[in-house]
C-alpha cells in the first residue's frame, strides 16, 4: 500500500492527526487549485472547476470539521471515477 493510499485511509478514518500539508496534498491530487490567504490571514481556498470552493485554515491541528470536507471530496472523486 502507497504512502497516498494510508494518506487516504487516514482521512476516511477522520483521523486527529492530519496537517494541513497532507490535505493539500490530496485536494491538489484531484485537481483543486489553492489560492494564497488575504494578508494577515491564514485560510487557504482550494477551488475546482465546477465543485464547491473549500477553505482550510493553516493551523497545528487541523478541526475535524475540515477533515469531513476533504472526505466528503474524496468520496465524491472516486465515486466519479467508479462511475466512468
Amino acid at each position: 500500500m502507497s504512502q497516498f493510499d494510508k494518506l487516504i485511509r487516514r482521512i476516511k478514518k477522520l483521523d486527529k492527526s492530519l496537517r494541513f500539508d497532507e490535505l493539500k496534498r490530496v485536494l491538489e491530487y484531484y485537481g483543486y487549485e489553492s489560492s494564497n490567504p488575504a494578508s494577515g490571514s491564514s485560510h487557504y481556498t482550494f477551488r475546482k472547476a465546477g465543485k464547491p470552493k473549500i477553505t482550510i485554515p493553516k493551523h497545528a491541528s487541523i478541526k475535524v470539521v475540515y477533515v469531513r470536507a476533504v472526505k466528503a471530496i474524496v468520496e465524491g472523486e472516486e465515486n466519479e471515477n467508479e462511475e466512468s
